[in-house]
């Protein structure tokens, strides 16, 4: 009788290990639609982690001009857009928050005292600067450095023209791999604009696994965008709420509020704010120079600062392409090294967002078609 069940025991074995891989590779498309990404919160930070705070400094010079205040909307600029074309080891325990905050004293950038380097052009959006008064003595008056080691200030830019992208909906498909197993999924980009408010939305979904969604809402101003809402949801949602009146971000979450800084964005509106402070001035970020955000999450906030690269040829689903490439380097131990590549025929919307961890795993988010 053994005789007669070997063969069939022998045939069962090979489903039952195609069951098996199959199992993982499900798992493995899960934890994707859970911790990867939407956009730049493709990593989720463990709990407890720090944060810290954009500031910026002037360097020793006659202050400018605060520009007057407008109230009229950004305006697309036709002319200025070309027409659209239809972790390895074992983390701490994960949740969906993405930054805890902490105080702005705790978090005081390093000191740059002892560097050889230059000095590197940071540009942050719109940051009026008060003049010096006999009470107020500047910054960088010599009497008040306190030691040898006190953080040296950067120059700053002031980003005053901004030319939002048009509305368009931009397809993307997404590849990565997880310890060793590759996955695909879809994505889009969905922006909406109006002349005086946006709507942009992003979701990655898989057809067994369901979807994640990010959401963000807000109104065009000379300032740029200035989001009022985030969203991000995988079964249920989480947002951030943006109370200018009272100066701080709350969280539906119940996590801590925090204060509401220029220039503030949310890890969505992020990407259309970087499309439009290039569109706005194409020649005024040279290579090496550096923009940098308050970035909102669903649950607290972090200082995000992106280096400026070269323009490059892509090969992309949707065919070749031009794009402005620019990355922020991991933060943390499990932050990942993100990059994105902006198209001046897009209106410097994404083409390519990649994202790669220590261990080698990564997402890479391609662009493959445009509709308006």
């Amino acid at each position: 009788m053994p005789v007669h069940n070997a063969p069939t025991l022998a045939r069962r074995r090979p489903a039952w290990r195609l069951v098996l891989l199959t199992l993982v590779v499900v798992l493995a498309h899960w934890a994707v639609l859970r911790a990867a990404p939407l956009a730049l919160a493709a990593h989720e930070d463990r709990e407890g982690a720090s944060s810290w705070a954009f500031t910026t400094r002037t360097i020793d010079a006659p202050p400018p001009a605060r520009a007057a205040p407008t109230t009229q909307p950004v305006a697309v600029n036709p002319g200025r857009v070309a027409p659209i074309h239809a972790k390895a080891g074992k983390r701490p325990t994960q949740d969906t928050s993405l930054f805890v905050n902490r105080s702005l004293e705790e978090n005081a950038p390093p000191a740059l005292d002892n560097t050889t380097q230059p000095a590197t052009e940071t540009i942050a959006p719109s940051l009026p600067v008060e003049p010096p008064t006999p009470e107020t003595p500047t910054l960088l008056a010599a009497a008040e450095i306190p030691t040898p080691t006190a953080p040296k200030p950067l120059p700053v830019k002031t980003v005053r023209n901004f030319v939002i992208p048009p509305s368009a909906r931009l397809k993307y498909a997404i590849t990565g791999e997880v310890k060793g197993f590759p996955y695909y999924v879809n994505a889009e980009l969905v922006w909406k604009q109006d002349g005086q408010r946006y709507d942009a939305r992003m979701e990655i979904s898989h057809f067994l696994l369901g979807s994640r969604v990010q959401t963000s809402t807000g109104a065009l101003t000379a300032q740029g965008l200035e989001p009022t809402r985030f969203g991000d949801k995988v079964k249920s949602e989480v947002a951030a709420h943006f109370e200018r009146e009272k100066g701080k971000i709350t969280f539906s979450a119940n996590t801590p509020d925090v204060p509401l800084l220029a220039g503030a964005q949310d890890q969505l509106s992020i990407f259309m704010q970087v499309a439009a402070m290039l569109a706005g001035e194409p020649n005024g970020y040279p290579n090496g120079s550096t923009l940098a955000f308050q970035a909102v999450g669903p649950r607290s906030a972090d200082s995000w600062v992106f280096t400026v690269g070269t323009t490059e040829k892509l090969n992309m689903p949707g065919g070749d392409i031009s794009a402005l490439r620019l990355w922020r380097d991991p933060a943390g131990e499990f932050d990942p090294k993100t990059e994105i590549w902006m198209a001046p025929e897009l209106g410097y919307l994404p083409v390519r967002i990649r994202l790669t961890q220590r261990n080698g795993d990564f997402v890479d988010q391609q662009w493959r078609s445009t509709q308006k």
